[in-house]
């Protein structure tokens, strides 16, 4: 659908007013520091004499206040508050996975960790951030720019991190719950945090049966509009931790997070290309099993991490939109089975009065096992024999923070990198390499192997005055490719690459931040990524595709934001980003890159009459982004649009507050992918509980 620019010139114009109303633009900054915060599970940032520097713009933070304020229940929506990152259907739109992109970078380049612990599929790492609930975190860490090479490998486009709660109190709890149309939301936590230890457990949950589209919808034939076919999901998650803490420097934790998923996949509405597109997803399963310690050894700190991940995805694909035979060609149940292992230990320690140093190692190994049943509701049922995948993954890495003088920092890094395929099975008949060698299929062996990659970083801090500081950042680093980019056929329609290399991106930054008075926070940064091998699908003579590192580009762009108390009654949030992204292939002449806008903007107000009620309208506007049809494969630009949000909130005492609101209040028709339309209006009520 080619949607023009008007809704985004409109909603640009009225962002404008309210940013030029306070006189100044800016990156929001990092929120204060919280009492209920896991510490123990944020990522490694710089540090100046022992001190983590908080307000550093690297590390933008989404808070729990942000998610109720703005209904953000699920990773993709509370991640678009952060400037520089928007949310969007991945490059299809037929998985029904959301993405994200930060400063241009997917989640193949951005790695997703829950306390520190990536979350890594081995298989393809399609992480689908709308199934990561929100409701129990105490902080969402975006870090862009300088991405600390003491948080392992990856970190190519930038990081996110979800941080767990950690009670505070000898007792506490809450509990919460949400309903819109077609949906309903809840979450409960109990805690205790005693001289010693601590233990909390909590539970979120979500199930959603339908959502609206838009009244501006015009039906074709394979969506009539209203309730969006097949667009249900039902998330969980669990988290459990408890916690030692045998004086004010030393703590060991062990948490367990377990998450259950499954979502249907709304159809195309304009073609139903390929006519294999009825898939489900009944299991999108993740267990976390980690450890995480932090011992001071006479001016060393010693940071360990130990954990054991699970993941189970099953996709089943039906012949037709009744979901329940499953007997033509290309019909199936595929099963994944995955495992990680491994651990990290990290040292940090200071030289002197002006000189911090830390070094790290990490290690993780992946084993994935899949098969596929193939037709199962058909005479000609055929399982596939289990096939497996194995590697390893390494990096070693140092950081040194060294203070010129009381008001300027240079800081530098470095990395190695290697990942090792150890076994890379399939089945069918093998292509040219793979062995053995047969004219039928069976279960055969590419060739394994691995690559490296060494990564260096720098950066320069210079407070000029207090609350003020200018930074200067250039980084180098590096991505692996996915066994699914180096092995898989998809379907039928393409040809492995065992010797696919890494890509990588030299990151540059120049940025200030500054808080006025104490009631106005303003950021800006110009950046820039040459982004060199990348990793980019190619037509073959015949039609068949591979992936290839052929792709060398620049992704650049500015972001602004503010922060302002206007008046006692009157706050402010602002941001905007321009991003420009291109990528060129001698092999694609007219190649594009797709899944982001170049122009977004988000303006909240916050209005306080009294201590009991808080009114927040809000707006997100974003121009058109690239995507594909799903017929011919031509670009196309769609996505333009202009949310209006609101949320009034009431506060019954200290223990309880209840919230009404809407999202998209406007109704706008728009698409983030070609052919699939997003939601409607929708109203909602919030409630949640502290005792």
């Amino acid at each position: 659908m080619q949607n023009d620019d008007k809704p985004f010139e409109r909603g640009m114009a009225a962002l404008c007013a309210g940013v030029l109303a306070v006189g100044a633009v800016g990156v929001a900054g990092s929120a204060a520091a919280q009492e209920d915060v896991f510490d123990l599970g944020k990522l490694s940032v710089i540090t100046v004499v022992g001190e983590r520097r908080d307000a550093d713009a690297t590390d933008n933070v989404v808070t729990p206040e942000d998610i109720w304020s703005f209904n953000r229940n699920t990773l993709d929506q509370a991640i678009k508050l952060v400037p520089g990152v928007s949310s969007t259907l991945d490059v299809n739109g037929r998985r029904n996975e959301h993405d994200v992109s930060v400063r241009g970078f997917g989640r193949w380049q951005v790695p997703l960790s829950i306390d520190g612990i990536q979350v890594y599929l081995p298989a393809d790492n399609r992480l689908d951030f709308a199934r990561f609930l929100t409701q129990d975190v105490a902080e969402v860490e975006v870090q862009k720019g300088y991405v600390s090479v003491l948080n392992g490998p990856g970190g190519m486009g930038g990081a996110i991190n979800l941080v767990t709660r950690k009670p505070s109190q000898p007792f506490e709890s809450e509990v919460r719950t949400g309903a819109s149309e077609g949906e309903w939301d809840a979450y409960a936590m109990l805690g205790s945090r005693q001289d010693k230890f601590y233990l909390e457990g909590s539970y979120s949950y979500l199930n959603r049966d339908y959502w609206e589209m838009s009244h501006d919808f015009k039906p074709t034939a394979l969506e009539n509009g209203g309730r969006r076919d097949a667009s249900d999901n039902q998330d969980s998650r669990a988290n459990f931790k408890i916690g030692f803490t045998p004086n004010d420097r030393d703590e060991y934790s062990l948490s367990y997070t377990a998450q259950s998923g499954e979502k249907g996949a709304p159809l195309n509405v304009y073609t139903l290309s390929p006519p294999n597109s009825y898939w489900r997803w009944p299991r999108w399963d993740i267990g976390n099993l980690y450890w995480l310690s932090s011992t001071e050894l006479g001016g060393v700190t010693l940071k360990t991490t130990l954990f054991y991940n699970k993941f189970k995805n099953d996709l089943f694909a039906y012949d037709n939109s009744t979901y329940t035979t499953q007997s033509l060609p290309g019909r199936f149940r595929s099963y994944y089975d995955d495992t990680g292992t491994g651990g990290s230990v990290e040292l940090d320690t200071s030289f002197g009065t002006r000189n911090r140093f830390g070094a790290a190692v990490h290690y993780r190994h992946d084993e994935h096992t899949e098969y596929n049943d193939n037709r199962p509701t058909s005479p000609a049922r055929m399982i596939e024999p289990l096939q497996t995948t194995d590697e390893n993954t390494w990096s070693v890495a140092v950081e040194d923070t060294f203070a010129v003088n009381s008001k300027l920092d240079l800081v530098g890094g470095l990395s190695h990198d290697a990942n090792d395929l150890n076994m890379a099975q399939d089945y069918g008949v093998p292509p040219v390499g793979a062995k053995p060698p047969s004219t039928t299929a069976i279960l055969y062996e590419y060739p394994t192997g691995g690559s490296d990659a060494n990564n260096w970083q720098g950066a320069a801090y210079w407070r000029y005055a207090d609350d003020r500081q200018i930074r200067g950042v250039i980084s180098s680093r590096t991505r692996f490719p996915t066994v699914f980019e180096r092995f898989s056929t998809r379907f039928g329609t393409a040809v492995p690459n065992p010797d696919l290399g890494p890509e990588r991106a030299l990151n540059y930054e120049l940025g200030w931040s500054a808080r006025l008075k104490d009631t106005v926070s303003l950021s800006t940064a110009l950046f820039y990524a040459d982004v060199q091998d990348s990793i980019q699908t190619v037509v073959l003579p015949g039609g068949l595709t591979q992936a290839q590192n052929v792709g060398n580009g620049e992704y650049y762009g500015v972001e602004f934001g503010v922060q302002s108390k206007l008046t006692e009654l009157w706050s402010i949030t602002a941001n905007y980003t321009y991003l420009h992204r291109n990528i060129k292939d001698a092999l694609q002449p007219g190649l594009e890159v797709t899944g982001a806008p170049n122009n977004q903007a988000f303006l909240a107000l916050l209005f306080t009459p009294s201590s009991r009620w808080t009114i927040t309208p809000s707006v997100e506007v974003a121009g058109d982004q690239w995507s594909t049809t799903a017929t011919t494969n031509q670009y196309v630009r769609t996505g333009s649009h202009t949310l209006v949000n609101f949320q009034v909130q009431y506060r019954g005492g200290e223990r309880w507050e209840v919230s009404l609101g809407g999202t998209n209040l406007l109704d706008e028709n728009y698409e983030l992918a070609w052919g699939y339309p997003d939601p409607g209006r929708s109203e909602y009520v919030r409630m949640r509980l502290n005792f």
